[in-house]
């Protein structure tokens, strides 16, 4: 628990413990269903987990916020965001059943009150959120599309109501044609390691 000590020294002994937990589940359930791959979780602090808090360096979400975790795989970053954030609500939804039980088994063994996983398709839901998160499902059109009809309207955070969409490498090429004000907060700005200088939270309004 290095690297998240370092870039967040105020967590709570809850908060710690619940990392330190899903820090050794990652390894034991990704070695029965991968949803990490097999020569990257090694990196798990860094590359999933730390990047994954990423969101909670540009945004601290307000009590009784609303936030969806689309295309979540084994609970990212839905689960370390609901570890930083305790009276905020996530909902973590997948297709695959593997991969949502995997999600859903460690906020259980954690002791994750104010998170939900979910085995459905994310177009067919209809409840509202304050934001949708996700990390590189897919091209960021196709990821908006379904989605933005269930964005509230009413914005109480320090950001607009939206997408956070992690992303790296060049994108803006995708954003051109997307109907959207967007603003790009690069994450080499909040973490020092080498893996962050291509890395990227991309905020979409509408």
């Amino acid at each position: 628990m290095q690297l998240i000590k370092k870039y967040f020294p105020d967590l709570t002994e809850i908060q710690q413990a619940q990392f330190a937990r899903l820090l050794e589940l990652f390894p034991e359930w990704n070695s029965r269903i991968n949803v990490i791959s097999r020569k990257d979780i090694e990196h798990l602090e860094e590359r999933h987990i730390l990047h994954a808090m990423g969101i909670a360096k540009v945004i601290q979400f307000n009590p009784g916020t609303w936030i969806l975790d689309a295309g979540t795989g084994g609970g990212l970053p839905g689960i370390p965001l609901a570890i930083l954030n305790p009276e905020s609500e996530f909902v973590l939804v997948d297709s695959i059943g593997k991969k949502i039980h995997v999600a859903d088994s460690i906020i259980k063994e954690i002791g994750l009150n104010n998170a939900n996983a979910m085995n459905c398709r994310y177009e067919g839901l209809k409840q509202p959120y304050d934001f949708i998160v996700g990390r590189a499902v897919t091209d960021t059109a196709t990821f908006i599309s379904g989605l933005k009809k269930l964005i509230s309207k009413k914005s109480e955070n320090s950001l607009e109501n939206g997408f956070l969409y992690l992303k790296g490498g060049d994108f803006e090429d995708e954003l051109v044609t997307i109907k959207a004000k967007w603003k790009v907060f690069p994450l080499s700005e909040y973490f020092q390691e080498e893996y962050f200088q291509t890395k990227k939270l991309l905020h979409l309004f509408i």
